[in-house]
């Protein structure tokens, strides 16, 4: 009977916490290996599914001209992106810590918001901004004396009105992220600066810099996951322009838009699946790159 007591205290922690396990189990651990399994098959989803091994990602890294595409587009827009929502994220976060105490809340809200706005809205907006009749944009750019411009039908352009969704949508979040770790530097530090006679700018580039730098590695290395995610805002802007997915001559075609095409429209599982894991592997090379660079920066200025 004291053993039966004792097993059941022993095993009662494990009893309460096991739902979230046997859930994670069903719907996220066994939708991965499943997918795994898929991508070393040949499957449209209904039929059969027949083994062949590498293929898949031999194709993706061999024959698959729009898998490159994919990337370089998807690798350009995070190279751009990466370094607007950082530089904007940041000295927004340090304008509101210094000069906009009062109104911090306030404006911090507005520039959240696009973060919390669902893409299909967002796609929409731009989609109506970008328009090359009744656009706003095109109308500004006609009153100041320019000529109108095909954003969404020009391959450049559609690159850049990418890019900018992309920022708008995505440097708020940062800024909070710079808020929560400006909020932890000491006021002593700054005092002091201001004491020996240092200016706004040599405080912000000798004291919050080195200060955010754990920071600034997580917002780098996440950044480059999301950017490499890419998908949702994009897809709904082109679609909703009635333009081809990726927009014109694929300049706008990312990553995981290829995988949606070749999963989803084309029922190729198997290459499917490959495309992402292939992705998978992308995005962890270019992390650890990332935090190795950015931590070696850290031990050389120590």
């Amino acid at each position: 009977m004291r053993l039966l007591q004792r097993v059941g205290k022993k095993a009662t922690p494990y009893l309460m916490i096991s739902p979230y396990f046997l859930l994670y189990a069903a719907f996220g651990l066994f939708p991965i290996l499943f997918s795994l399994y898929i991508s070393f098959t040949k499957w449209d989803g209904i039929g059969t599914m027949s083994w062949i091994g590498l293929k898949n990602y031999v194709r993706v890294f061999t024959g698959d001209k729009l898998f490159y595409e994919s990337l370089y587009n998807t690798m350009l827009i995070i190279v751009v992106t990466i370094p607007l929502e950082i530089i904007l994220g940041l000295l927004l976060a340090t304008f509101l810590k210094d000069f906009f105490k009062r109104s911090r809340n306030v404006l911090q809200l507005i520039n959240f918001l696009p973060y919390i706005t669902t893409p299909v809205a967002v796609g929409i907006i731009f989609q109506i901004l970008f328009d090359w009749k009744n656009g706003s944009v095109n109308a500004l750019l006609i009153k100041i004396g320019f000529e109108s411009v095909y954003w969404l039908g020009i391959p450049w352009a559609a690159r850049v009105v990418v890019i900018v969704m992309q920022t708008w949508t995505v440097f708020g979040y940062k800024m909070v992220l710079f808020l929560s770790g400006l909020s932890t530097i000491p006021d002593e530090l700054y005092e002091s600066a201001k004491i020996d006679g240092a200016r706004w700018k040599d405080a912000f580039w000798h004291i919050t810099i080195p200060m955010l730098r754990p920071i600034l590695v997580f917002v780098v290395t996440t950044s480059i996951i999301t950017g490499f995610r890419l998908f949702d805002e994009p897809q709904l802007l082109f679609q909703s322009a009635s333009q081809p997915i990726g927009g014109p001559d694929h300049a706008a075609l990312t990553v995981v838009m290829r995988y949606y095409d070749v999963a989803f429209r084309n029922f190729d599982f198997g290459y499917g699946a490959a495309i992402a894991y292939s992705l998978f592997i992308v995005i962890s090379i270019f992390s650890f790159l990332s935090i190795r660079i950015m931590n070696r920066g850290e031990s050389e200025s120590s």
